[in-house]
């Protein structure tokens, strides 16, 4: 399995909708950077988010999430409380090809700040929006910036191709749009 460069990333774009839309270039002026970089392509979050809050809910179940946990913002910036995360997802569409798999890191100037996303791997032929789980691990109120970077994918593909991709499987989360939270 090798990382796949820019080169690459670009061709799939262009050729296969393998993001969209795509940007060919770093954007850097005064945002947060997206777009192509050497090895992967940085993503941006949205203007949806939902922000966790547990007024109404004692507990966290995953098989049984009361979806009353979450507060639904749209716009061009949102702010994570403290000790507390936010739903949001990608402007990007992504097509993954059967014989890639993606792994995602959060971007260095959010980190710095104390924020985390989390993002699970893209399956081969997994499609749909990125639903981002951002974590504010600070004891201060935090603040994203919508439509701008967020998290780099990286593309890996196999000398071969699986037996069994998402979409085989029929994923929960194939073709995903907006935040989409837990399913079972």
């Amino acid at each position: 399995m090798a990382i796949k460069s820019d080169r690459w990333i670009k061709n799939m774009a262009e050729t296969h909708g393998m993001i969209d839309p795509f940007e060919d270039r770093q954007v850097r002026s005064g945002v947060i950077s997206y777009g192509l970089s050497s090895y992967g392509y940085d993503m941006r979050v949205a203007d949806e988010f939902r922000i966790f809050h547990n007024a109404l809910a004692p507990l966290v179940d995953p098989k049984r999430f009361d979806e009353r946990s979450f507060l639904e913002h749209k716009g061009d910036t949102c702010i994570v409380p403290p000790n507390s995360f936010a739903l949001a997802r990608s402007v990007e569409y992504f097509r993954i090809p059967r014989q890639v798999l993606t792994i995602c890191v959060g971007k260095s100037t959010y980190a710095r700040c104390g924020l985390i996303v989390n993002v699970t791997p893209f399956e081969p032929e997994w499609e749909g929006h990125v639903t981002l789980e951002i974590s504010n691990t600070t004891p201060l109120p935090a603040r994203v910036y919508a439509n701008e970077g967020i998290a780099q994918v990286l593309f890996f593909e196999s000398d071969e191709q699986c037996m069994q991709s998402y979409a085989d499987k029929k994923g929960k989360y194939q073709g995903q749009t907006g935040v989409t939270p837990p399913r079972l």
